[in-house]
């Protein structure tokens, strides 16, 4: 009796010690363990079909009309768009990378939706709202050129941006990006979409495709990718999340990827495209005033939530000129309310560069070509005054 009562006790313990456990410096106890599981099965739809990644995450096929986004209280009456009415920018090579789904895809009616863990959720218990795309917090460090409204209003940014797998430690980020953004401050709407390497978010140090969106600086709304409901996913094999599995190298091979964020003249909803492929759209509903944007923009940034250090921006390598070597966007353009298309002219552009020992940014207007109107950014980063 005394033997199975301590060999009960145990087993006892071995449980608790599971349950009641650091995970990235936070302690979990059993109650909070518990309510962990309650969130993920909000979160996680029932899937029609389950697909397993060689990056060992998983990506669930679900119902178009019962995916996250349709979750959030602004959209419980949305009418889902499938596509959108204007036409969607080609892929400018041959040679963009393979994201999402590669030899699967999801069935018709149903959209990739990457599964939440136990171990996601922990990992936000840092985050917070203090992000790379919070405006006003320390550690963040921008090169970038935009549009401001002088010249607006707009609906729509394009670029084709070159990717790499700049190195970020466990509390630092990296990233490249296009914007469209309305407001400032507290006030601020705005969606942005590239690639992004943060490894307190995916759980990796490799570089995923991404998009974000707000409409009050991240303070009560908005997140990346579909970790809260927002985006409206409608393609059958690319999805927010999805590691990127071609990342260039110095002096080549040079692997890039076309990107557009444009709004949809009948319906308002903000469209993402990558490559050819429309992925899905941010809705109207979701923002308090993005009936237009009043800035556009393309660049980088690198963020570190503690310490002196900053990670590596882009390539790692200052702008030369060469796009071998430092990361670039190219055939960079935005809309007009005439929905057209035009590159930027110098009088335009303005530009934040807030680290010059450690990031490059230099825009370059039209070079003509393959080029177009483009830019380089980036650098090693390191100690940046944060």
């Amino acid at each position: 009796m005394t033997k199975m009562m301590n060999t009960i006790i145990f087993v006892l313990c071995l449980v608790i010690r599971s349950v009641n456990s650091a995970v990235h410096g936070i302690q979990i106890t059993p109650e909070e363990d518990l309510e962990l599981e309650r969130q993920l099965k909000i979160i996680n739809k029932p899937p029609i079909k389950v697909i397993h990644t060689e990056y060992g995450y998983i990506v669930d096929c679900i119902d178009i009309n019962k995916q996250p986004a349709f979750d959030h209280p602004l959209l419980k009456n949305h009418t889902l768009q499938r596509k959108p009415s204007f036409h969607v920018p080609t892929e400018e090579t041959h040679d963009s990378p393979i994201f999402g789904l590669d030899k699967d895809e999801c069935p018709t009616g149903t959209v990739p939706i990457r599964r939440t863990t136990k171990e996601d959720l922990i990992r936000e218990k840092l985050l917070s709202h203090n992000t790379i795309m919070t405006q006003g917090i320390p550690g963040i460090h921008r090169a970038e050129v935009f549009l401001s409204s002088f010249n607006g209003p707009y609906y729509g940014v394009y670029g084709v941006n070159s990717i790499y797998n700049p190195r970020a430690a466990w509390n630092q980020e990296s990233l490249s990006h296009i914007w469209v953004q309305k407001g400032d401050g507290s006030t601020t709407n705005k969606i942005s979409a590239g690639w992004h390497v943060g490894p307190r978010f995916y759980g990796d140090d490799g570089t995923h495709l991404y998009a974000s969106w707000t409409s009050d600086n991240y303070d009560k709304t908005g997140c990346f990718n579909v970790r809260c409901p927002g985006f409206v996913q409608v393609h059958l094999k690319g999805y927010l999340g999805s590691r990127l599995k071609q990342i260039s190298g110095y002096d080549g091979p040079i692997y890039k990827f076309n990107s557009s964020i444009t709004q949809d003249p009948k319906t308002n909803n903000w469209w993402l495209t990558i490559g050819k492929f429309a992925l899905g759209y941010f809705p109207a509903a979701l923002f308090s005033d993005m009936r237009e944007a009043e800035q556009v923009g393309w660049g980088g940034r690198a963020y570190s939530a503690s310490g002196p250090l900053s990670p590596q921006m882009g390539s790692g390598y200052f702008p030369d000129k060469t796009f071998r070597r430092a990361s670039f966007f190219r055939m960079i353009s935005y809309q007009d309310k005439s929905r057209t298309s035009f590159g930027p002219a110098y009088y335009q552009v303005k530009s934040v560069l807030d680290a010059p020992s450690c990031f490059g940014l230099v825009y370059y207007g039209n070079l003509g070509g393959k080029n177009g109107f483009c830019l380089q950014f980036g650098g090693p980063g390191g100690n940046c005054n944060n």
